[in-house]
């Protein structure tokens, strides 16, 4: 079996011990495979399930107080133009920016963080996600046939693990608020010169306190700037109970990007999505027909996240000088991306509309 331990400045790297290759990780078969010579590690997925993820503790991390073994260095290069910064082959001189297809000289330089914990292997190939590309671009009917017959060319998508962090806390909340609840009066009210009775609603208001109390498990956050965020968020739903425990065999052949969102940074935006939902909670727990809330004061305790991996296909084309970018879900097969447009199709279009309109008004005009 492929040793899975990993320390710090360890490359995502597996020779093949039949010809010397770089091996992959084969997402149908869970196992690594040589491309060159067709060896295959089936031992590289262990069958039975896997141990559940330990959560790390919030304020140890802010304080600087998580074990060495939770940290790693990483070799990655930045891209100057998208900001990525992702893990590059060593020995690579020169490539090219898989978020933005912009050229880029690979200076190696070192990216210190919190390890991942967790990751969702890959359970797409390339060809089927450049298959739901495709898909997707057909039936955007407006985009440039050009970029349509390029995208379908056959150039390789490239896999990478994008970084997320997930939040758990236990939160206890009290509130004050008003209820609102509909009652009816009739009224004589004047209409066309004659009088008549309508039913008014009006609104009783009662003031009412209370607590609502909620564990939040796993609230997802994306912990990349590299990508429209609108993207990523139409990528959901992911199933993290898929999630397994950090091992390199699963990035062979893949690359993955160091976080650019903060740990703090995240916990904000996970604090806002946890808010949303307590609010519910309260409108719910007020209940009658409005809901006001007043005040809400939230206590939350046992606050734990995770750092990890989640796949994504990704295919960045320069077109008549402008990148358009396409993002596939690794698990599911769902597309994002940029939506561009047609001018003459978009023209063609409008000119369509205005001929069939003129037909239309032809037609009832020559029956009158």
């Amino acid at each position: 079996m492929t040793d899975t331990s990993v320390t710090a400045n360890e490359e995502h790297r597996f020779p093949c011990p039949a010809c010397g290759a770089d091996m992959r990780f084969d997402p149908a078969s869970g196992a690594l495979q040589c491309d060159h010579c067709g060896h295959r590690e089936e031992e590289a997925r262990d069958t039975k399930a896997p141990p559940a993820i330990e959560e790390l503790d919030y304020k140890a991390a802010l304080s600087a107080q998580l074990p060495e073994a939770e940290m790693e260095e990483t070799r990655v290069i930045q891209c100057d133009s998208c900001g990525a910064q992702v893990e590059f082959d060593p020995d690579a001189h020169a490539a090219e920016c898989p978020f933005c297809a912009t050229p880029i000289v690979t200076d190696t330089g070192t990216h210190r963080h919190i390890k991942p914990r967790g990751l969702l292997p890959f359970a797409l190939k390339e060809e089927q996600a450049r298959d739901a590309m495709n898909a997707w671009l057909g039936k955007l009917w407006f985009a440039p046939g050009g970029l349509q017959q390029y995208a379908r060319k056959g150039r390789r998508m490239q896999g990478i693990y994008v970084p997320f962090w997930t939040y758990d806390a236990d939160t206890k909340s009290r509130y004050t608020g008003m209820r609102g609840v509909y009652y009816y009066e009739t009224k004589t009210v004047m209409r066309d010169g004659k009088s008549t009775q309508q039913r008014v609603r009006k609104i009783a208001w009662t003031p009412v306190k209370g607590r609502v109390a909620r564990w939040f498990d796993d609230v997802l956050v994306l912990a990349s700037k590299s990508l429209p965020k609108k993207y990523t968020d139409g990528l959901q739903p992911w199933n993290l109970t898929e999630l397994e425990p950090y091992a390199p065999h699963f990035l062979a052949g893949f690359r993955a990007e160091g976080y650019q969102v903060e740990l703090p940074e995240g916990f904000e935006e996970a604090k806002a999505i946890m808010e949303a939902t307590i609010r519910r909670d309260v409108r719910f727990d007020i209940g009658g027909d409005q809901q006001q809330i007043t005040t809400l004061s939230t206590e939350m305790r046992d606050i734990t996240f995770k750092h990890v991996l989640l796949p994504v296909w990704l295919a960045a084309y320069k077109y008549k000088g402008k990148s358009y970018r396409f993002v596939v879900n690794g698990q599911s097969g769902k597309v994002q991306g940029e939506r561009p447009w047609s001018a003459w199709k978009i023209a063609f279009a409008v000119l369509l509309g205005l001929i069939v309109a003129g037909g239309i008004g032809y037609a009832v005009a020559m029956s009158q």
